[in-house]
């Protein structure tokens, strides 16, 4: 018994030292096994070689069957093992653990819900101007999970916009607008990407920048930007949410003249002579009312992703704050708008 034992750790332990494959292995085992066997079968048990091995038939044939049904065992295991296929790991889904929480009010709306704020993240919007009504329109949409937002103001952060321009602080005075309105979007959500462009609105630049969002927030304070937006948006098939005010008066519409709304110049066809139209800064302006409008505006811009309720494609909305009055004015295009020409094509 000692013998066949040794000669066992020598086979297994000499096989280890010269990397000999370990079913090999098995195989001098056994066949050392089959040759102890067939001594005890055919040699009288008074014989060397039977003594040498010591035990006797019964004895080693018992071990072999146990050797073999431990293998066989694990033989099996191995192919149960090899047929089965890891379970697949779960798809990551379009937002973390946080943004589900932070978006929940959304998605529990039967309006919104999932698909309609995926749209939004999805989304990609350019807010042209950073100032009154820029600044609600900002903080909304970076609220709202709206993907990528881009903001173009060439303007720096002055003293007498802190009374209404409530994204900048004391602390941004002299401070680029659109820095200060990234930094404080990234402050309100860190899962939004900012894209804050330091110039000005161009001819030469507008057409190539519009070209990369899907929608467009007006909010400037001058008719040239104005012009510009609704010509290049319009060309492009570009939907604009367009606000201006001024007192205490506000108005807000959709430009839209490619799903059959009119175009800013549809109702607007020239600019104001000088004088008629006074700037904030002329006229004066309450604080609060860039913020209404400013937020009418992100409302109407989270309603045109996601596809939840009526636009204001074909309305203009007049919001009256010191008489607490709002109309809306039914708007159409005009045949001959030199920049839609009173187009209706279907997108």
């Amino acid at each position: 018994m000692i013998f066949v034992l040794l000669a066992v750790v020598a086979i297994w332990g000499t096989g280890h030292l010269l990397s000999v494959p370990t079913g090999r292995r098995w195989v001098m085992i056994w066949i050392l096994l089959a040759a102890v066997l067939l001594a005890h079968a055919i040699l009288p048990p008074d014989n060397p070689l039977p003594r040498l091995f010591g035990g006797t038939f019964a004895g080693w044939a018992t071990l072999a069957a146990i050797l073999i049904v431990i293998a066989g065992y694990n033989r099996g295991l191995g192919a149960l093992r090899a047929r089965v296929k890891p379970a697949p790991q779960a798809e990551q889904g379009p937002f973390s653990d946080t943004e589900l929480d932070r978006y929940a009010r959304h998605i529990v709306l039967r309006e919104v819900g999932g698909p309609g704020q995926k749209a939004l993240k999805d989304a990609r919007v350019l807010v042209v101007g950073a100032g009154g009504l820029g600044s609600p329109v900002l903080l909304y949409l970076a609220a709202a999970g709206v993907g990528t937002i881009g903001v173009i103001d060439d303007d720096t952060v002055d003293n007498a916009n802190l009374q209404r321009q409530v994204i900048h602080r004391d602390q941004d005075i002299g401070t680029p607008k659109v820095f200060s309105a990234e930094a404080a979007m990234r402050a309100q959500n860190p899962n939004v990407v900012i894209r804050p462009y330091n110039r000005r609105l161009t001819p030469d630049i507008a057409t190539e920048m519009f070209e990369d969002y899907d929608l467009i927030l007006e909010g400037s304070d001058n008719f040239e930007t104005r012009y510009l937006v609704n010509a290049t948006a319009a060309a492009l098939h570009k939907p604009v949410i367009g606000a201006a005010l001024t007192q205490w008066e506000g108005q807000i519409s959709l430009w839209y003249p490619a799903s059959g709304a009119p175009c800013y110049q549809c109702v607007f066809p020239e600019a104001p002579a000088p004088g008629l139209a006074p700037s904030c800064a002329e006229a004066g302006v309450i604080g609060p009312l860039p913020g209404v409008m400013g937020s009418m505006m992100a409302v109407e811009a989270v309603k045109h992703i996601t596809g939840a309720g009526e636009g204001l494609g074909g309305r203009l909305l007049i919001y009256d704050a010191l008489y607490a009055d709002t109309r809306i004015i039914r708007v159409k295009p005009r045949a001959d708008c030199p920049v839609c020409g009173g187009a209706r094509d279907t997108v």
